[in-house]
């Protein structure tokens, strides 16, 4: 793994990726690209990993994709490539089956804010400041937000962020539910740790069916929800739900632990 982006399970079930190019912001090279398609596809298939938390170094979220030609090097991978790169991990985030979270302090720009709407929760500092910046370099919205900015804030909303590549702060984008906590720098680590940690030891089966069936819903009938639901509610009562229910009479808080409980006999 490059050191592009720093991987730590600090908090156990919770692994923490930090976007590590400081002196660039953690503008996304082709190295960090790589590095946090990885650090996704390990997320996804360590069954131990029950929460991410995405960060960046230094002060800064994220600067977007570096656009310095000395980033990129003499032999310039071509557009179509770069962008199936790109859209790679954005799908990668979008997939992801645990609960995730992006805290933005400083600035999140460009595909660096895209990446912090691709996860399910957002935490930002008063000092955090966002712009899909892409209109004043001559580029299109990418990294998903064509498809987040809408469902999030609606289409009128969503025009004027991307049309006029406009630079909002931390309370605004809460306003317009961008953002969902705005927290002091100061107490930022211990409200982040409390928020994975609940994450982490929720019913890893159910929030992923529930993660599935809400990014479904944005395609699909009423009907074909409620079938999702009957599918996902059969799942949970061969999975956690018998613990849930006995932790409920009992009294006690559940361990879920996302084990296939069938009886076959």
């Amino acid at each position: 793994m490059s050191d592009a982006v720093l991987l730590t399970r600090l908090d156990g079930p919770v692994l923490t990726l930090t976007l590590n190019r400081p002196h660039r912001r953690n503008a996304i090279d082709r190295a960090l690209w790589d590095a946090l398609g990885e650090a996704l596809h390990r997320a996804t298939v360590d069954d131990a990993v029950r929460a991410v938390v995405v960060t960046g170094a230094g002060g800064a979220f994220c600067g977007g994709a570096d656009l310095d030609p000395a980033a990129r090097g003499v032999d310039a991978e071509h557009p179509t490539r770069l962008m199936r790169r790109i859209n790679d991990v954005a799908l990668a985030l979008h997939e992801l089956p645990v609960p995730s979270v992006a805290v933005v302090d400083g600035v999140a720009v460009g595909a660096g804010w895209n990446l912090a709407l691709g996860c399910d929760l957002v935490v930002a500092t008063p000092a955090a400041r966002f712009s899909q910046i892409f209109a004043r370099r001559g580029l299109s919205v990418d990294f998903g937000g064509t498809w987040l900015l809408p469902r999030l804030v609606g289409m009128q909303q969503a025009k004027r962020l991307a049309l006029l590549a406009e630079t909002i702060g931390a309370e605004e984008a809460h306003a317009l539910g961008l953002v969902t906590w705005v927290v002091d720098g100061d107490e930022l680590p211990a409200f982040v740790a409390d928020i994975a940690g609940r994450l982490a030891d929720g019913p890893p089966v159910a929030l992923a069916r529930d993660k599935a069936m809400l990014h479904a819903a944005t395609r699909s009938s009423f009907a074909e929800a409620l079938d999702a639901e009957a599918t996902s509610q059969a799942i949970n009562f061969v999975t956690d739900a018998p613990e849930g229910i006995a932790a409920f009479v009992e009294r006690r808080d559940p361990g879920f632990d996302g084990r296939w409980r069938f009886d076959r006999a």
